[in-house]
């Protein structure tokens, strides 16, 4: 971490315990911003230590036409990779450093996962970002609340709530243009629709949410005489809710989504392995959950439940034999999560719980077979944590969990997050200190480079920081240093004499280190500026596609209650990727250039809750980039949209 950045934080903490006159008049003032992801229970930020960002409702709206993972890329020390790829590219996760399998992802309370994928991570394509409400991001090892593959941070996703009305509803459509910087054809190549209905009638509530993607016109491939590869996308969900009384309410969700795509072959060095018409990739996942809320005198139970079986079909075309190979993978995932809060005291608040899940997955390519009755492990975790506010300032969130593996035995994962926040200035230290676990994926023990002797990967994370609030709360600062240390990292191993291969431990501890900037400037009434800013060291060995500085802003402007604008900026400093080159049988590396992006977009309300029409225009200046090696970019592109409300 360069000095120049440790001096800059410092004097912003100066500044924020001395500057102008702060009175407790201007702390009684600070707003009661409640979050989830912390404790599992709905609790006030200014009680927690930990930095949870929170993309909320309006800031989704700020943002239509952008998917989940563009969205999810703007937060501060978060990455996916891909995201300014074609629709059907497949994704990679980094927070802080980490990779993929280090993020946990959740919907609506239930860990999602494909079970049968190396990594054991979602595919965010699978979700249309029109059925969200709300997105809390919360960094840092957090397998006391969340298990393993909690290493780096949890993205808590909540979908759309229930209208008050008996029937309410939105349609909404939108069009626009697929191109890459060097193809400026501007054809409505990007096409969604949805449809939204929800309702109360007397103790019930229902959504129903229907929403269609089409996208074409891109190749994943840079590549001469490239073919296009098609995104498609269709997702139905339903849920129902019933409140027995004000003290019980449960609900049951069904979904099923789909995706379709065309997608290219692994770079290798000169061109793409094949890109042809025949490379198609389907998966269809299925996702069932029930969950029951009680609140009683002292505290609340909630218990959430959850089914989800994702099937993926893969035809790819070798080049080898001018065949097509068919790929087939089935996964599924059974979760079970209870939980109670209870407050033993004003100031003491105590929550413990049982998760149980079961994983399984089956293989059928024209190489391996792997039945699901071989392929399974269920982990079964006890947690327990604590929540202590003192009339003083001092607040401490602390908790334990003990992992038990069916095939990894025990494990202990822990916490220690407390904070401070000063009476008399607007000023809170925070500070954490937690470990995190990952157990191997089930095709890291049981595919034919699989590894039974594989020990789970172990990660420890601590981090500083403040958070503080100038000028009647125009302006809210917050920045924290982190540092995480992993060791047991799963990797992949080639023997050069025989050429087997298997997954492996590596041995030698890694680390990542850096800093987190997050500024929200309200400049006028109608005017508010954020941006953040990430420093990130990594070693050199995991430092692929991380960039070592990363800045994103956002300005938006009210012009009245009709119409509002949205402009945006990334940037992302240089990075290295690397590629297996065919011709030298060895994994070569690349750097690749920064590059900055610019979008603009606006929302103009026609008939006030009736007609909302969007405009945007992304990577305004039409600049050539690479997130990976070998794949295409967005260019310039726009987008049109029209919200229909009843």
């Amino acid at each position: 971490m360069n000095k120049k950045t440790i001096r800059l934080s410092c004097v912003a903490v100066l500044c924020a315990v001395f500057a102008s006159a702060q009175t407790k008049d201007t702390l009684a003032t600070q707003l009661k911003e409640v979050v989830v992801s912390a404790t599992k229970f709905a609790t006030p930020k200014e009680k927690l230590g930990k930095i949870i960002e929170v993309i909320s409702k309006e800031d989704l709206a700020n943002k239509q036409g952008q998917s989940l993972a563009t969205v999810l890329s703007q937060v501060a020390g978060v990455e996916i990779n891909g995201n300014q790829s074609a629709g059907g590219k497949n994704l990679s996760y980094f927070i802080r450093g980490g990779r993929s399998r280090q993020v946990a992802i959740y919907i609506d309370g239930v860990p999602v996962t494909d079970a049968s994928g190396i990594n054991l991570q979602y595919d965010l394509r699978l979700l249309p970002v029109e059925q969200i409400e709300q997105i809390e991001i919360l960094k840092g090892a957090s397998s006391t609340l969340y298990g393993s593959g909690a290493a780096t941070g949890v993205i808590n996703i909540t979908l759309k709530k229930a209208t008050d009305k008996a029937l309410g509803g939105q349609i909404t459509t939108s069009f626009g243009s697929q191109n890459t910087a060097d193809d400026q054809s501007y054809k409505a190549q990007d096409v969604n629709q949805s449809l939204f209905l929800s309702g109360k009638k007397a103790k019930w509530n229902y959504i129903t949410q229907l929403n269609r993607t089409e996208q074409s016109g891109m190749s994943e491939a840079v590549a001469d005489n490239a073919t296009s590869d098609p995104f498609s996308r269709i997702s139905i969900a339903q849920r129902v809710g019933y409140a027995f009384n004000a003290s019980l309410s449960t609900e049951i969700d069904a979904a099923f989504d789909k995706t379709k795509n065309g997608f290219d072959a692994p770079f290798s060095g000169s061109d793409f392995i094949s890109d042809v018409e025949q490379n198609e990739s389907e998966s269809e996942q299925f996702r069932l959950r029930w969950s029951s809320n009680f609140k009683f005198k002292k505290g609340e139970l909630q218990w959430n439940n959850g089914f989800t079986s994702l099937d993926r079909n893969i035809n790819q075309f070798s080049s080898w034999d001018n065949t097509v190979l068919n790929y087939k993978y089935a996964s599924q995932n059974l979760n079970s999560d209870v939980f109670v809060k209870y407050q033993v005291a004003n100031y003491l608040d105590v929550i413990s719980g049982v998760q149980y899940q079961y994983l399984s997955m089956a293989q059928e390519d024209p190489y391996t077979s792997i039945a699901k009755e071989s392929s399974r492990f269920i982990i079964a975790d006890p947690y327990f944590s604590f929540v202590y506010t003192s009339q003083f300032g001092m607040n401490i969130n602390a908790g334990t969990r003990l992992n038990t593996h069916s095939v990894y035995g025990n494990q202990w994962v822990y916490n220690f997050n407390p904070s401070f926040s000063f009476k008399n200035v607007p000023l809170k230290l925070m500070s954490s200190y937690s470990t995190a676990y990952i157990t191997p994926s089930l095709y890291q023990l049981y595919s034919p480079f699989g590894n039974l002797e594989l020990t789970p990967e172990e990660n420890e994370t601590a981090e500083f920081g403040f958070e503080t609030h100038l000028l009647n709360r125009k302006i809210e600062l917050i920045t924290v240093v982190f540092y995480r240390n992993e060791s047991n990292r799963f990797g992949f191993f080639t023997n050069p004499d025989t050429f087997a291969s298997n997954y492996i431990n590596e041995r030698p501890t890694f680390n990542a280190k850096g800093i987190e900037f997050s500024l929200k400037y309200s400049l006028f009434k109608n005017v508010t500026l954020q941006t953040n800013y990430t420093f990130t060291e990594v070693d050199a060995t995991q430092a692929r596609l991380i960039a070592k500085h990363a800045v994103n802003a956002t300005l938006d402007y009210t012009l009245n209650s009709k119409f509002t604008l949205n402009v945006g900026f990334q940037f992302r400093d240089k990075r290295t990727d690397a590629y297996y080159d065919n011709s030298t049988f060895a994994t070569e590396e690349d750097n690749l250039a920064a590059y900055k992006l610019f979008s603009l977009s606006g929302r103009y309300t026609l008939l006030t809750n009736r007609l909302v029409l969007n405009a945007a225009v992304f990577n305004i200046a039409n600049e050539s980039f690479t997130e990976t090696i070998g794949y295409n970019t967005r260019g310039r592109n726009v987008k049109l949209g029209l919200q229909v409300m009843f």
